[in-house]
């Protein structure tokens, strides 16, 4: 029988005295201790901190995260042993984030433990990771309607897991330790169905929407404050090696079923339409839409919008040829 904490067994219990006693016999203490749920900071493009770990923005969110795992306990305690060791007894974002990774991601010869030190061990040699983990909290919290929580993202999104453990994947590449950072490349393409070469560059501020089929190439680049759905393909054109695969801008929006190929560039708040097949430049502020792809408005005088897609996530358009 395995060890059970003594801390663990006093929340639980205390989860379980609190379910059971009339909504009259609650205190204002408990009541005060787990409110409603709070409005996320007002929105930004950037994360100021004073050391570059995602401080003390950071803080905010770790503490908003234990908050909601504390009153989805309180409401479901069904979810309290889960919620408690993935995210309650960890004393910060990286270590609870290291914990649920390693769960995820392990197998029978991987085991969590090993990915737990891992990930964990990584985290902390790099403190523009956790900055960047923040700003993808904030970027899934901010564009996703369907995200209740800044701890429902961490639980629950395969599509921020996914970034996070490529992140890790390849900070392990550029450190020559390439079979394992494929190994976790072939786990993520496992249990997430996302498959993102550890080689890839990507931003912060990354939102993967659903999430399933995405598949980014080795020489891909990223930029920040991007939103990709489903079954979108950065992929290549062939066989033949070298920076073969698209750079994709600042705040760009790729819709549902996009497949953008080859060594081409999509600009700085660009949009590309859903089922789209792209194989050229995309100007900055455009949007580009069909198989093969065109832009709206003409390759002379394409339209030009002002929003930035990546964010605002409008994904209409205006057909103008």
């Amino acid at each position: 029988m395995p060890i059970v904490h003594n801390t663990f067994i006093h929340f639980v219990r205390c989860i379980f005295l609190h379910k059971s006693q009339p909504s009259h016999l609650i205190s204002s203490t408990s009541a005060a201790s787990h409110p409603t749920m709070s409005t996320p900071p007002p929105k930004t493009t950037t994360i100021t901190t004073a050391n570059g770990g995602g401080e003390p923005e950071g803080e905010w969110v770790w503490n908003e995260i234990k908050a909601a795992a504390r009153r989805d306990a309180e409401s479901e305690p069904a979810l309290a042993s889960y919620l408690y060791s993935t995210i309650i007894s960890h004393s910060s974002l990286t270590r609870s984030l290291s914990f649920h990774l390693g769960n995820k991601l392990c197998s029978s010869t991987l085991l969590s433990t090993l990915l737990y030190d891992l990930f964990l061990n990584t985290f902390n040699s790099d403190a523009t990771l956790l900055a960047a983990t923040v700003a993808d909290l904030r970027a899934t919290r901010q564009r996703d309607p369907a995200c209740i929580s800044f701890a429902h993202c961490l639980l629950n999104y395969k599509g921020f897991l996914a970034i996070q453990a490529h992140r890790v994947a390849h900070r392990l590449w550029a450190l020559n330790r390439k079979p394992i950072a494929l190994a976790l490349h072939s786990r993520v393409a496992d249990v997430f169905s996302v498959d993102i070469h550890p080689a890839a560059r990507v931003g912060k501020g990354i939102l993967l929407d659903h999430a399933t089929g995405v598949v980014i190439g080795e020489t891909a680049v990223v930029g920040n404050n991007v939103s990709i759905l489903h079954h979108v393909t950065l992929g290549g054109t062939g066989k033949v090696g070298g920076d073969r695969h698209p750079k994709i801008g600042d705040g760009v929006l790729i819709g549902a079923g996009a497949t953008v190929l080859g060594n081409v560039r999509i600009g700085e708040g660009a949009k590309i339409g859903a089922g789209s097949l792209v194989m050229i430049d995309v100007p900055p502020r455009t949007t580009a839409v069909g198989n093969p792809a065109r832009l709206v408005g003409g390759e002379e005088k394409p339209k030009v919008h002002e929003d930035v897609p990546g964010e605002t996530m409008d994904h209409t358009f205006i057909y103008v040829i």
